[in-house]
């Protein structure tokens, strides 16, 4: 494991994985959650499939389970969002419909079905070969490829930042990474996608792509 996924498996551990829930069953996904999953459930998503990486307490895949998916695959290298994501699966009766996967995406990639569906909810930012991230991911991605990652600007220069100079302050392997949009449209583009959707707010911009 790379100390990137080392640093998430420390950073994001069980406190903040119940933390992470009780904002899940009090006020449901966040915004830009909601507004992926509305993204790419458009046209209807039941009876297909679905991975979910970097998945963490669930909050896509039960939305997708709900919305009729039949199968999600979810990948994450936090035990804690694992375990937590796979109680509450249990507790609203998705058990059967989700097989989860611990580790590094990029390392279990062969592990990973091929699926209709693919999601990455602010998951590029926390990974250090966004390249290898995203050429693996699309080819998991039969139909849709959905997305929610930082914008560029000088607001998200200065909160990432903060963000590493307090990571390294606290002697951790976790850092947050800026990449640059025109390279991930690039290489969603070389895998045979094109954008379907794109919406920007200050800090996350979420966006689809369909394969052509």
């Amino acid at each position: 494991m790379s100390c990137q996924c080392q640093g998430i498996r420390d950073e994001f551990d069980d406190s903040v994985a119940r933390r992470e829930l009780r904002f899940l069953r009090w006020f449901g996904p966040r915004r830009t959650t909601r507004q992926l999953i509305e993204a790419v459930s458009r046209g209807g998503v039941r009876g297909r499939t679905a991975v979910d990486i970097g998945g963490g307490v669930g909050a896509i895949q039960f939305a997708l389970c709900e919305a009729g998916v039949e199968r999600v695959t979810s990948v994450d290298a936090s035990p804690a969002y694992l375990d937590t994501a796979r109680i509450e699966a249990s507790d609203r009766g998705y058990s059967g419909q989700i097989e989860f996967v611990y580790g590094d995406f990029v390392d279990r990639a062969a592990d990973v079905p091929a699926s209709d569906i693919v999601t990455l909810d602010r998951v590029l930012c926390c990974y250090h070969d966004v390249s290898s991230l995203v050429r693996l991911s699309a080819e998991k991605a039969r139909l849709v490829y959905g997305v929610v990652y930082p914008r560029v600007n000088p607001l998200t220069r200065i909160v990432f930042g903060s963000l590493n100079v307090l990571m390294r302050f606290r002697k951790s392997c976790f850092r947050g990474f800026l990449h640059k949009p025109d390279h991930v449209e690039r290489l969603l583009s070389e895998a045979g996608f094109q954008r379907a959707f794109l919406k920007k707010g200050v800090l996350w911009q979420v966006a689809t792509y369909e394969r052509q």
